[in-house]
């Protein structure tokens, strides 16, 4: 039976070429209720294929019946589900069938996935004929009838596998994929706006899909997927950690250390030695275990646990000193090598040049060797550490195995005669020789417990590295701590610590000795002469001990030899490692170059030759000992760093740390990761003075560098906690007139239309309160939220490169002061909440409809209802500059578009002529803003929400967008050059005067009222700051004439308890005066298109126009609110008089009693009060004290 096609249950996809007309269809169904039906469906497939015509299965069919009864069936769904749904099912919804899961391979053998070739025209037949009586296996069809509605085993519609009836996604994997991720496609669910917002035109609109271009289907995409890794080597926990963690631990201390550190520790200490190093190595491998687990771990090791733990600053600095210290760490282990067959060499006299340089020349020639092998690949690494796995595992055999052979008398004389014990209860005990102490033993034996990270520095070529790593690095460490137990243990019980190597000293031959003592004179031999004299031979003296032990010497000098190019081929596959995902993140300038990789296996072959050059460097120096100590600390660092990256992820208390591995504690990484600094200055104090000062060198870089990641480090989510439990600590604290400070709400629309406005509020905000700049995008909600969405990310990063401390908050309304109400109740948060609003003066207000201008004052007027302080603040030139900005967009999207087309550009003029000034080859906004220059642009209508600054022509909106390449001649045509008006130049400088120093100036006070005090804080606060700092205060008051010095002393009295500083005090007796008539003249012009004059009219309908117009002024509200216009007009004369060359005024905002001032009137208060000024700043508090002398 078909089911409506509105809800889909096959996926089918249309193919336009072969099988002769036929489509290619899959139908998915529930493999438990179909298992019967599953097996002769195939059958029919296949004869189907085979015919070329094949017949519709059961899950296919159309049901019995007309083709009308199937069309009313299908029609119950509703066209758009018919039409769209398994359209945006295939688009959206994530394969079911993906083959890269086992699991679906698993289901398609099973036959949960039919494949039919069905001819569309017979299958139309078959279908108005009853759809075939008979199916493949002998398959009964039933008429429609037959089915009950709720038939869920005989009806195929129920038995669909869930999700494919709806365009609503079911949780799939791929869904939480980054994009371009290797391990698959990353597919993307639909989106809220596409399940809920109403539908257009065109249906659910643009459901492409997959990000990134990724539009392949699923089985497309699985190809390429299958494709893109054939061949790629990855490694299981064995091979990939286990085999690479052993052999580094196994170093050549194991054969050749060991020993001598039984002999001076005893074996009790030798033992705490081996397990306070295995403590260390334990706890870091426990830390590891868990960031790796706590999701999929890339390439880069050490470097990738730390910097998507802590951060770039953190993994920066340890990156590039772990990368350093594995290319060094190769040197030193080459180096090793080459001493010991130097000394083979030098026992058959067969020294090439001398004993330095034969070091240099066997190493130059080592490394060599071991770059040809990493070069070739993964693979032959990986099948070389096995070689020297094995060659180990037998030298340590051969030792064992040794240590039970009967010794003859000339190893007795060597000191080695069996397990004895008594030799063992001897050896207990410590008996450090030669200034040797404790820590000085554990510092020489800690490099060899390095190494735990080998198979974490090759995750991104590990096939599984969540599960292997843990696994790997955990039993690594637990066998080589029982090797190190049982080899220190056996070698203790064998063989005392001092012997002669003299036959002749057995008491056998010599008889006995008067001063003969200790184990070894019990088994026959006198070695009291090593107590006075050097000896050459046992535990301490002799560090090829392991070799005289073993059962046949020369593999004790393989395994040495396995060991030294082991930990050497793994440092030279790590360092290139690292330094590849360090140089990929682009966390360092200029290193992008070593980030790119070659062949199947992406190998860092630039990495491989600097790894090379740095070792030969080293290796040159010959000397293991200068190399070893500071190599350890840095190995030291990274341990370090790992275990406080589990404590730091584990104290965040994010919801995304979330490891599989369980059997990690944070207290114990914390405590891992002080070990790991003990031990760092226990090894070598000023090793570890180096590395620290390197790291924290690098760390300040890095910081200061600020790299454009984010990772989603611990150190993000421990800043959050910290801000949310500071914020629920400060929401129980009572504010206090002492540490008030003025929390501003600013009134900016984009941060970048009024940069003058940010800047000048960040002035005194900055380090002191809270700054919000607030856009409220005005328009239908559908609009205003594209616009609202669209700008965020935009304004926030301008904000960021500004670096202005604020915050930017959006909200969509049906007007400005709607919008303007949200943001005064619900902005902020506990006590980080608004106290003061910021808003500019609207200049254009002569020219703006009279409902505008209301709508400014009642913004004004609801601020006061809230108990906010209002700040007006006015620049002479304006603070707008969003159509110079928009002009900016522009000539940024017309350079990019001229830099696509450069090459198609063969003719003079056209796209290749969009020049800035006389520059034919601008590429950037800044200069496509340099005063006086001529911009290209297209003129048009005025600039939506911009406001028209007097002296500037008709405003211009550029039409150029992003478009068809057939539209770019057309929009060519258009353009033609229009230079920057003086005015816009003018408005540029005004815009960018807070960004520099002020110079000597003054900031003048216009203290008339009492607000509480704002109006004298937020200058002060002004003169804190590095730009304001030189400018001086003036406070002005008014008094009365005949008590001025009166007046003025009262003044300072208050200022100096307040601790302001002022340079001067002002009184001003004459305030009340009448004005100039020309300025109250010029006052009565400006205001006469918004007045009534209802006065020849009479009552009722004097109050019916009053009513309809209520923004326009009265005559009856001019008479009566004529002093305070007065006093409005006498206040801006006095501000020519005494501040006309201050560098910034601030004055005390006049208010207008709602209801009895109209809008018009209180903007023409607010217009003759600050016109013609410097930067002005109309203040007013609301009424509560900010000032205190009290302490």
């Amino acid at each position: 039976m078909e089911p409506p096609s509105g809800e889909m249950s096959s996926l089918q996809l249309a193919a336009s070429s072969g099988l002769g007309g036929s489509r290619f269809q899959v139908n998915v169904v529930e493999e438990e209720a179909a298992a019967a039906a599953a097996a002769a469906a195939a059958a029919a497939a296949a004869a189907a294929a085979a015919d070329g015509e094949g017949q519709p299965e059961r899950g296919s069919q159309e049901p019995p019946g007309t083709q009308e009864e199937a069309q009313e069936r299908a029609s119950e769904d509703g066209p758009e589900e018919r039409g769209e749904q398994g359209e945006q099912q295939q688009k959206k919804q994530p394969p079911h069938g993906n083959m890269s899961d086992p699991s679906h391979k698993e289901e398609g053998k099973a036959g949960r996935f039919r494949v039919n070739f069905v001819n569309s025209r017979s299958r139309s037949n078959s279908s108005s004929s009853g759809g075939g009586g008979g199916g493949a296996g002998g398959e009964t069809s039933r008429s429609e009838g037959s089915y009950h509605a709720y038939d869920t085993h005989t009806n195929t519609y129920y038995l669909r596998t869930f999700g494919h009836n709806t365009i609503d996604a079911v949780p799939h994997i791929d869904f939480y994929r980054n994009a371009g991720s290797h391990l698959g496609d990353k597919l993307v669910r639909p989106t809220l706006a596409e399940l809920h917002d109403e539908e257009q035109g065109d249906g659910m609109g643009d459901m492409d899909g997959l990000v990134n271009g990724e539009g392949a289907s699923a089985g497309s995409a699985t190809l390429l997927q299958t494709g893109d890794q054939g061949g790629v080597v990855k490694f299981g926990w064995i091979k990939g950690v286990l085999v690479r963690c052993m052999l580094n631990i196994w170093g050549v201390m194991l054969f050749i250390r060991l020993s001598w550190i039984v002999g001076q520790a005893g074996i009790g200490l030798a033992a705490t030695i081996i397990l306070l190093a295995t403590l260390v190595t334990t706890i870091t491998g426990l830390s590891t275990s868990a960031i790796t687990t706590n999701g999929f771990v890339r390439g880069g090791g050490a470097y990738y646990l730390i910097s998507r733990s802590l951060g770039p600053e953190f993994g920066g600095s340890i990156g590039l000193i772990f990368a350093f210290a594995n290319a060094v760490a190769v040197a030193m282990y080459v180096v090793g090598f080459a001493e010991t067959l130097r000394d083979i060499l030098k026992e058959n006299n067969a020294l090439m040049i001398d004993e330095t340089n034969d070091i240099r020349i066997i190493g130059i020639i080592t490394i060599i060797l071991l770059l040809g092998i990493s070069v070739a690949g993964m693979e032959w690494e990986a099948k070389a550490q096995i070689v020297l796995l094995v060659i180990l595992l037998l030298a340590i055999a051969n030792f064992l195995i040794g240590t039970f052979i009967p010794p003859t008398e000339e190893k007795k004389s060597r000191g080695y005669f069996g397990y004895q014990a008594k030799i063992f209860s001897e050896n207990m005990g410590p008996d450090f020789q030669n200034g040797e102490t404790f820590f000085s033993v554990f510092a020489i034996f800690f490099p060899a417990a390095t190494g735990i990270l080998a198979g974490a520095n090759i995750s991104g070529d590990l096939a599984d590295p969540q599960a292997a790593i843990p696994r790997g690095t955990m039993l690594a460490i637990l066998i080589t701590t029982i090797t190190y137990l049982g080899v220190a243990m056996s070698t203790g019980s064998v063989a005392v610590r001092h012997a002669t190597g003299r036959i002749n000293d057995s008491l056998a031959l010599s008889g006995s000795a008067t001063n003969c003592s200790g184990a070894a004179c019990d088994l026959g031999y006198d070695f009291s002469f090593c107590r006075e004299h050097e000896c050459n031979y046992g535990l301490i003296d002799n560090v090829q001990l392991m070799t005289m032990v073993s059962g046949f010497g020369p593999l004790i000098t393989a395994g040495i030899f396995a060991a030294t190019l082991s930990s050497a081929l793994a440092s030279l596959v790590s360092a290139p490692k690292v330094f590849q995902a360090l140089c990929k993140d682009n966390i360092y300038p200029k290193m992008q170059m070593f980030a790119v990789g070659y062949g199947k296996n992406n190998e860092p072959i630039r990495g491989y030759i600097l790894t090379f050059i740095i070792a030969i460097a080293f290796i040159l120096i010959a000397e293991l000992n200068v190399i070893a100590p500071i190599i350890s600390n840095f190995f030291l660092a990274s341990y370090a760093l790992i275990n406080f990256s589990c404590f730091h992820a584990s104290l965040a208390k994010s919801p995304g740390w979330r490891p599989a591995f369980k059997y990690y504690n944070m207290w114990v990484s914390l405590f891992g990761a002080a070990l790991c600094c003990g031990v760092m200055f226990v090894i070598n104090w000023w090793a570890a003075l180096v590395t620290y000062v390197i790291i924290f060198s690098l760390y300040i870089y890095v910081t200061y560098q600020k790299p454009d990641v984010n990772w989603g480090s611990s150190t993000q989510a421990l800043t959050y906690l910290n801000a949310l439990q500071n914020s629920i600590r400060l929401y129980g604290v009572e504010d206090h007139v002492k540490n008030f400070r003025p929390q501003c709400l600013v009134l900016t629309g984009p941060p970048e239309s009024r940069p003058a406005l940010v800047d000048f509020v960040h002035a005194f905000t900055k380090n002191v309160g809270l700054m919000v700049c607030s856009h409220v995008c005005v328009g239908p909600r559908r609009q205003a939220l594209k616009e609202l969405t669209a700008n965020a990310s935009k304004q926030h990063q301008y904000l960021l490169r500004q670096r202005r401390k604020a915050f930017y908050s959006a909200v969509c309304a049906d007007d400005l002061r709607g919008g303007t109400l949200h943001f005064l109740q619900a902005a902020g948060l506990g006590r980080m909440k608004p106290n003061t609003l910021v808003i500019g003066f609207k200049k254009n207000w002569r020219r703006a409809e009279s409902k505008d201008v209301d709508e400014y004052i009642n913004i004004i007027h609801d601020a006061f209802d809230f108990q906010y302080g209002v700040l007006v603040f006015r620049l002479h030139e304006g603070l707008d500059v969003s159509h110079i900005v928009q002009i900016q967009e522009e000539l940024r999207l017309l350079e990019k578009e001229r830099e696509e087309e450069k090459d198609m550009e063969t003719e003079k003029g056209g796209l290749t002529d969009v020049v800035v000034g006389d520059k034919s080859e601008s590429s950037s906004p800044q200069e496509a803003t340099e005063p006086g220059t001529p911009l290209r642009i297209v003129t048009g209508s005025g600039t939506p929400g911009a406001e028209e600054e007097e002296g500037k022509g008709q405003q211009t909106k550029p039409l150029l967008h992003k478009g068809r390449p057939e539209h770019h001649a057309e929009r060519r045509s258009k353009l033609h050059t229009l230079p920057l008006t003086n005015f816009d130049q003018k408005l540029l400088d005004a815009s960018a005067q807070f960004n520099s120093r002020q110079g000597k100036g003054t900031i003048d006070v216009w203290w008339l009222f009492d607000d509480g005090g704002l109006t004298l804080l937020v200058p002060y606060l002004l003169t804190t700051k590095k730009t304001w700092r030189d400018c001086k205060i003036r406070v002005f008051i008014g008094g009365k004439i005949n008590r001025i010095d009166h007046d003025k002393r009262v003044m300072a009295t208050l200022l100096s308890k307040f601790r302001i500083d002022f340079s001067d005090i002002e009184v001003l007796g004459d305030m009340n005066t009448k004005p100039d008539k020309d300025s109250v003249k010029a006052f009565e012009e400006m205001i006469e298109p918004y007045r009534l004059h209802e006065e020849d009219l009479d009552a009722e309908e004097a109050e019916k126009l009053r009513q309809e117009n209520p923004c326009k002024i009265s005559d009856d509200e001019l008479e009566r609110f004529r002093d305070k216009t007065y006093r409005q007009i006498r206040m801006n004369e006095l501000l020519q008089q005494h501040s006309r060359r201050a560098n910034l005024i601030v004055m005390s905002l006049p208010v207008a009693r709602k209801g009895a001032v109209s809008s018009t009137l209180y903007m023409a208060w607010l217009e003759v009060l600050s016109k013609n000024l410097p930067p002005t700043l109309l203040v007013r508090g609301n009424h509560q004290s900010v000032l205190t002398f009290y302490s």
